[in-house]
C-alpha cells in the first residue's frame, strides 16, 4: 500500500476504543468502536460550525469544509491554521476578511439564514462549474481501485461506523481519508488538495458512502469528473450528476457496478469474467468491522 500519499492508520489509539459487551449468544466480547470528538471551526473571528469528527487532520478538515461550503475562494490567502486540542478548536486565518463573513453581517445569524446563504451559494457555484469532457475511467482501473481500497487496512474494516473517501488517479489511490461523516471525509481530501496545490485533472473520487446530492455537489465543486461508490444512489444525486455531466458509478463490488450518469466516459477494457467477485469474507469483515489481514 506504499503508493498512498496519505492512508488510514487504524492502529492510532486516539481513533478507537475497546469496549466490552456481549454477542448474540450472550457470550462476552470486546470490540473496537470509533471515537467521536467535537471540533469547533472559526474563520478568522467568526465561529462557523461545531463538527463531530474522529479528530485526525483538523487542518485539512477545516480548510476543506470552508472550500466545499463556498466560504473560501481560490483568491482568499490563508495565512495560518491554528489547532488547539485542549479546547477542541481550529481557526483558519486569511489575509483579508472573506466574502462569507461580509454576507453574514448582512443577516441575522440563525441556522436557517446561515444555511440558506450557504446553500444558495453552493447551488450557484455548482451550476457554473464545467467538468472536463475528456476525462475517462477504464474498467480495468475501476476493478483495480476497488480491490486496493477495500483491502487497505482502515477504520472502516477495523471498527465500522465510519466513512472513507479516496482521491485516485488512474488505477492508483492517492489520498484515503476517513471520518464519522462522509462530508468530513471528503472535506479532508479537499483541504489536502488545496493546501498542497493538487489539481483535479485526471482525478477520480471514491467513497464508501451513498451517492447523495451532497457527495455529487462537493465532487463537482472540486472539479472531479468521476465519482465511484461501493454503495447506492439517491434520486437527487443522480439528477444532479446528470445535470453536471458527472460520471456516477455505484454498487462497485468485485466485477459488478452500475453507472447512472456520464456513462460515455467509461472505457470497457477489461473482461469482467476475469475479475473475481468480492469475497464473502471481505463482505463480512466490511460489515462487522474486522481488520483485513
Amino acid at each position: 500500500m506504499s503508493d498512498y500519499i496519505v492512508q488510514p492508520n487504524p492502529k492510532n489509539p486516539r481513533l478507537t476504543e475497546r469496549v466490552a459487551g456481549v454477542d448474540h449468544d450472550g457470550n462476552p466480547i470486546e470490540t473496537s468502536v470509533v471515537v467521536e470528538r467535537p471540533l469547533t471551526l472559526f474563520l478568522n473571528g467568526q465561529e462557523i460550525v461545531t463538527m463531530m469528527t474522529v479528530g485526525d487532520y483538523p487542518d485539512f478538515l477545516a480548510v476543506g469544509y470552508l472550500i466545499n461550503q463556498n466560504m473560501l475562494h481560490p483568491d482568499d490567502d490563508i495565512v495560518g491554521i491554528e489547532y488547539d486540542e485542549d479546547i477542541e478548536t481550529v481557526v483558519v486565518r486569511t489575509a483579508h476578511e472573506t466574502d462569507f463573513e461580509d454576507k453574514l453581517k448582512q443577516k441575522t445569524l440563525t441556522s436557517g439564514c446561515a444555511q440558506g446563504t450557504v446553500f444558495g451559494d453552493l447551488i450557484e457555484k455548482f451550476e457554473d462549474t464545467a467538468l472536463p469532457a475528456d476525462a475517462i475511467i477504464k474498467t480495468s482501473w475501476l476493478y483495480a481501485l476497488t480491490k486496493k481500497i477495500n483491502t487497505t487496512p482502515s477504520l472502516y474494516l477495523e471498527a465500522g461506523a465510519i466513512h472513507g473517501c479516496v482521491l485516485c488517479e488512474g488505477d492508483r489511490p492517492l489520498l484515503y481519508m476517513e471520518d464519522v461523516g462522509r462530508h468530513n471525509a471528503i472535506d479532508k481530501v479537499a483541504g489536502y488538495m488545496a493546501l498542497n496545490r493538487i489539481g483535479p485533472e485526471n482525478k477520480i473520487f471514491y467513497t464508501t458512502g451513498r451517492l447523495t446530492s451532497e457527495m455529487v455537489i462537493k465532487t463537482v465543486q472540486m472539479g472531479i469528473a468521476i465519482l465511484i461508490s461501493r454503495s447506492g444512489f439517491t434520486a437527487w444525486g443522480v439528477d444532479l450528476a446528470r445535470q453536471a455531466n458527472l460520471t456516477l458509478i455505484g454498487r462497485a463490488r468485485g466485477k459488478r457496478f452500475v453507472a447512472l450518469a456520464g456513462q460515455d466516459r467509461i472505457q470497457y477494457d477489461a473482461d469482467p469474467e476475469g475479475i473475481a467477485e468480492e469475497s464473502k469474507d471481505l463482505q463480512r469483515k466490511a460489515s462487522v468491522g474486522e481488520e483485513v489481514a
